[in-house]
């Protein structure tokens, strides 16, 4: 196919059912890119001889020196099939798990997509999670089979060997898609299950039994699976420019057999086989042991191509091969050195892959018009809400998504899922543009006179004294002569503009986006929806019928602007567009001071925000960046904002400490981010630290065993209680810690007492919250809502989960020390939705429940009112479990219970401190706190009527009131430092451990260098939970965990170690305890014999903390020199 005119593309955009958006999705090194390259090279965009080895899609530098795909481009391809035409927009997306984010913000814009899997690894991590972030996106896949030529080179199986490879292949995806599909069913039948009991009134008297199986029974999945026959599998070998279909098989054949094309691609994949003497196609090819159909005539006749051209090199078979397949092979082809040019050049005739794969996404993947129903609700329903409570404005919208038409009248909606960044000179406008004749024969005139002028100047040199014979009038035709040159000079230089060094040195964000409904034009004002944007809201302070054009109220996350320029994504060049209609991928300019990561664009406010894209990987590794010139702060900033903008998962912030901290998903990423920040936006030299690693603390229950493994003898207890009567006299005064671990803590003025106790929560039950914070966080904005006496519509949906997120709690807090837990939650921390629970266990003292959304109709029958300075036991919670006493860690699965609380003080400092408590907003009790007079301590205790003053009903007046001054500061402060400090030492009242964030880690790797790995992750702690063969390879699939803190250069020494026949793929999994105690020291005797002494053998968990405690500042307890006096000088060592 020739080289395809940008405007027969514009011309085929306009035409939404034959437009087809698809991403390219694998595992790293699956062959992605090359596949690309093949597709490109089918428009002339790039030679057909170079597809594959220019991987044309990967415009970045080191991605072409890394191999891999760092960034997802797309690119607009035109493919003919007959009379139709069709529009491809292909994004290739990378398949390193670092850039993961990158696949989903390709997958989002797509219908559909090609998954990619190597013929000899087979289904790899990667593989399953591109799969899942697809069904997620509700986008329909199809199968290519690449690299089947390692099956007969590296493998040397035979067809037969290969088919049944093939077919385990096929195996697998269909398992990981089924997973999805079962999961998928399961859920919503329990959903409706639920429906039903709801709706019958009266409970059944029996038991129910439920059948999990019915709801798969009922669903049809056929269409899901991967099989040759329905035509959505294409098997290949890109760098060899060959692919096929069975579909391609059955035309080949139909008309040599006399069998119709229909059944021949039935029966060409599956358990068929010929029958020569009856000349039938007959089931049961495995149980008579005959050849499958798919052997016979498909892989015999490749593995004998093969072996003629590259095994052989027979030239006689060669040429009998070209001729019966009536192929023209250059002679320079046949006579060439390498084999693989001439089995390229004949493959990509005979089947060239572009064909059979582009034609595979033109008859199954849908077009922008045919989006489903549920995939637009998807879109539609932002977090907790559904679309069912969305308004009917904004419900109205879903047809038009649905229509996806390009008229006139139907609102514009577009989603953008990622900036990225190109240098101006890449931008269409500072393209340097071709020369009209006129401009051409301009500079020819004056190229002409300028070379008349260096001869009329080299013969006024070899003859001076004729030229000063002429005199005055020689020197008047030369001053006339440069005045001309002077002005074509000037003329030609207009012609060819310069950008200024600024502008060149500026980096343009384009927004990689798609049109949803209605045509973009250039110049356009639209609307630039946030993510936390709500419809509602709008619907009410905006005026009906409204355009962006119009002078509007200040609306939050919401923002007008013009699209300045419009492109047409074109792998690494930029066409110009004007208009661009509905169900097309395209790059909008002028974007970047409206839209920091993704956004949603649309000329109607009444749009909501599209769902935020489904990250795989978590940003975990961080490090802290300076300038290596102090004075280039400003740019180091600049740059980390650019970045920040560029990278769909990089984060970056200030810490505390002042300190600017880039936040990315793993060691690949980290380096690429580094390299951007010196070479493109910041453009200085910058430091960056050793990574910081994160850690959590948290408490466990007293261990069984010491550490050699001995049952807890009495001489330790003893040992222990002498400790802690030691630790004890370290407490300051007005700190008691008794045997129990309950630590009772005074306020420095003496009028309040908290006692609280630290107890360590279930793994499940952390793991629990860690999982709910989204659901927490809606909670706390509920009980805040309720406090200011407004209500925050929660949708249906959201509630049943808070009801099941709390039914779960309910069943793992079980026993008698948690008897009633789950009711008597104070709070979540830190930041009010982590891992930590703040229980009220002080006696007499009810306060509204967290649970509030879910009890509303309890919660009016009986007024429970907060007790004055609620807040600040809330507050110094907060406080305490956002930095351990350990490293200054959050805490991790911690539970503190309030056990007593008491304050004995004048009303007068009540009245002066409530007024500057730390409240979170309670004006909707303002009327009733003017006019009663605080209560005393004595009532306070009982709860019943303690109703906590609130901090906007005139702090002056407060003030004026409160004749007493504390020395000591504000009261709300000191019961926040006192709840503080008294967790704190609660929390070292019980044993405390490190927890380490853990990578889970799948390594691929031949038997040879198993040892080699082994090694690798055992240096580095890791620990290997299982190890399985690949069956019909000779590869393992080892899955290992290992501590975040050991995997930085764990992928450089594993490919070393193994000479790069083994490469790890890391992905953070949880969190977990590290079992030795930082502080431990030997107690038993079989401790000292088998520590020694001073028991200075390396402690894990203590090298940990110390590394942190110095990172930050804090003190660490160390020697630096022991023993000095043994020391001795070199001169004495000789």
């Amino acid at each position: 196919m020739g080289h395809t005119s940008l405007e027969k593309l514009i011309r085929l955009q306009r035409k939404t059912s034959s437009i087809r958006n698809i991403c390219i999705l694998a595992h790293v090194d699956h062959g992605k890119t090359t596949l690309a390259d093949c597709l490109v090279a089918s428009n002339g965009i790039i030679s057909t001889r170079l597809a594959g080895k220019l991987r044309y899609l990967d415009s970045r530098e080191d991605e072409q020196i890394r191999g891999i795909t760092m960034k997802s481009s797309a690119i607009s391809l035109h493919y003919a099939a007959g009379e139709s035409e069709y529009l491809i927009n292909l994004i290739d997306s990378p398949g390193h798990v670092d850039f993961s984010s990158e696949v989903s913000t390709a997958v989002r814009l797509c219908d559909g997509a090609i998954v990619v899997v190597d013929a000899v690894e087979g289904v790899c991590p990667q593989t399953q999670a591109v799969l899942r972030q697809a069904w997620l996106e509700n986008i329909r896949p199809v199968l290519v089979i690449n690299k089947i030529d390692r099956l007969i080179i590296e493998l040397k199986l035979s067809p037969q060997e290969a088919y049944t490879h093939l077919q385990k292949i096929l195996e697998q995806v269909n398992a990981v898609t089924g997973t999805l599909f079962t999961s998928k069913v399961l859920e919503e039948r329990a959903v409706k299950e639920v429906e039903v009991q709801e709706a019958l009134s009266e409970p059944s008297s029996g038991e129910l039994v439920y059948d999990w199986s019915a709801g798969l029974e009922e669903t049809d999945d056929s269409h899901l699976y991967f099989s040759p026959d329905q035509g959505n599998v294409v098997f290949a070998s890109a760098i060899d420019s060959w692919g096929f279909s069975i579909h391609q098989f059955a035309q080949i054949y139909c008309q040599k057999m006399g069998v119709r094309s229909e059944v021949l691609q039935k029966t060409l994949w599956g358990d068929f086989y010929l029958n020569a003497k009856a000349k039938k196609i007959m089931k049961g090819a495995q149980s008579k042991g005959k050849k499958p159909l798919f052997v016979q005539l498909v892989l015999d006749n490749i593995w004998s191509l093969y072996d003629a051209v590259v095994t052989r090199r027979d030239k006689e078979k060669v040429e009998k091969i070209v001729a019966s397949l009536g192929l023209t092979v250059m002679a320079r082809d046949l006579r060439h050195s390498d084999p693989k040019v001439l089995l390229s050049a004949i493959c990509s005739q005979w089947l060239p892959v572009s064909q059979a794969v582009l034609s595979m996404v033109c008859e199954k993947l849908p077009s922008p018009s045919e989006i489903g129903a549920e995939r637009v609700e998807r879109l539609m329903s932002v977090g907790t809400r559904r679309f069912d409570s969305l308004p009917e404005k904004t419900q109205e919208l879903k047809q038009v998504f649905l229509d996806c038409t390009s008229e006139e009248t139907a609102p514009v909606i577009v989603f953008v899922s990622k900036m990225f960044a190109v240098d101006s000179k890449a931008l269409p406008q500072n393209r340097q543009r071709p020369l009209t004749q006129e401009e051409i024969t301009q500079r020819r005139d004056l190229a002409r006179q300028r070379h008349a002028e260096k001869q009329a100047a080299s013969q006024s040199a070899e003859n001076p004294e004729s030229a000063n014979a002429g005199g005055t009038p020689a020197v008047t035709s030369a001053n006339s002569t440069n005045t001309d040159t002077d002005a074509l000079c000037a003329q030609t230089e207009a012609l060819t503009v310069k950008p200024t060094a600024e502008e060149e040195e500026k980096e343009h964000f384009i927004a990689f986006a798609r049109v949803y409904s209605g045509v973009v034009r250039r110049g356009q004002r639209v609307f630039v929806l946030g993510p936390k944007y709500d419809p509602a809201l709008s619907l009410r302070t905006l005026p009906d019928g409204c355009s962006a054009a119009d002078p509007l109220p200040s609306v939050p996350h919401l923002a007008c602007c013009t699209l300045e320029h419009l492109y047409m994504l074109m792998g690494r060049e930029l066409e110009e567009l004007e208009e661009v209609p509905a169900g097309n991928v395209l790059g909008i300019g002028g974007m970047e001071e409206f839209i920091l990561k993704s956004a949603t664009i649309s000329t109607s406010p009444a749009c909501p925000p599209f769902t935020p894209l489904n990250f795989e990987a978590t940003p975990i590794v961080r490090v802290a960046i300076e300038p290596k010139h102090p004075s280039e702060m400003p740019k180091l900033v600049r740059g980390m904002r650019l970045l920040n903008q560029a990278d769909p998962c990089a984060e970056v912030l200030i810490q505390e400490t002042g300190e600017h901290v880039l936040v990315t998903a793993g060691e690949v990423h980290l380096q690429r981010c580094l390299d951007d920040l010196r070479e493109r936006f910041a453009k200085i030299g910058i430091s960056a630290s050793k990574p910081i690693i994160p850690f959590r603390e948290t408490v466990i229950r007293p261990p069984k065993v010491d550490m050699v493994n001995e049952e807890m003898g009495r001489q330790q207890k003893v040992a222990v209680i002498h400790q802690a009567k030691d630790e004890q006299s370290k407490y300051p005064e007005g700190v008691h810690v008794d045997s129990t671990g309950l630590v009772t803590l005074t306020t420095p003025n003496k009028m309040a007492t908290v006692g609280i106790r630290a107890v360590p929560l279930p793994e499940e039950v952390t793991r629990l919250l860690e999982g709910n914070s989204e659901l927490i966080r809606t909670m706390e904005q509920f009980s805040l809502f309720a406090r200011e006496g407004k209500t925050l519509e929660i949708s249906q949906k959201t509630l049943e989960e808070i009801q099941g997120f709390k039914s779960k709690l309910e069943g793992l807090l079980q026993g008698h020390k948690w008897r009633n837990a789950v009711e008597r939650i104070w709070a979540f921390g830190p930041r009010r939705c982590g891992p930590n629970i703040l229980l009220n266990s002080v006696e007499g003292y009810r306060r509204p429940s967290v649970w509030q959304c879910v009890e509303r109709e309890k919660e009016k029958s009986e007024a429970v009112m907060l007790r004055d300075f609620d807040n600040s036991i809330v507050s110094g919670f907060q406080l305490a479990t956002l930095s351990g006493p350990m490293c200054e860690e959050p805490l991790m699965g911690v539970c503190f219970s309030v056990e007593s609380w008491e304050i004995k003080f004048s009303s007068q400092l009540t009245q002066q401190d409530s007024v500057e408590e730390d409240s979170v907003s309670q004006q909707a009790l303002e009327a009733d706190n003017n006019a009663s007079a605080p209560v005393s301590g004595e009532s306070e205790l009982g709860g019943a009527n303690a109703v906590e003053a609130t901090p906007s009903s005139g702090s002056g007046q407060g003030r004026r009131k409160g004749d007493t001054t504390d020395c000591y500061g504000p009261f709300s402060g000191q019961l926040i430092a006192a709840m503080k400090e008294a967790c704190r030492y609660a929390f070292q009242a019980k044993p405390q451990r490190l927890m380490a964030a853990m990578y889970t880690c799948e390594i691929m790797a031949t038997a040879d260098v198993l040892g080699r790995v082994y090694g690798v992750l055992s240096k580095r702690e890791g620990r290997v939970l299982n190890e399985e063969m690949k069956e019909g390879t000779d590869m393992f699939i080892i899955r290992a965990v290992l501590p975040v803190a050991e995997s930085f250069g764990f992928a450089d020494e594993m490919r070393k170690r193994t000479s790069g026949l083994a490469s790890p793929q890391l992905v953070f999994s949880h969190w977990e305890v590290i079992s030795s105690d930082p502080f431990w020291v030997p107690t038993t005797e079989e401790e000292y014999l088998h520590f020694g002494e001073k028991a200075d053998s390396a402690n894990q968990a203590l090298k940990y903390m110390n590394a942190v405690r110095k990172r930050k500042g804090l003190y660490v307890e160390e020697k630096i020199v022991e023993h000095a006096e043994k020391q001795r000088t070199l001169s004495k060592n000789k």
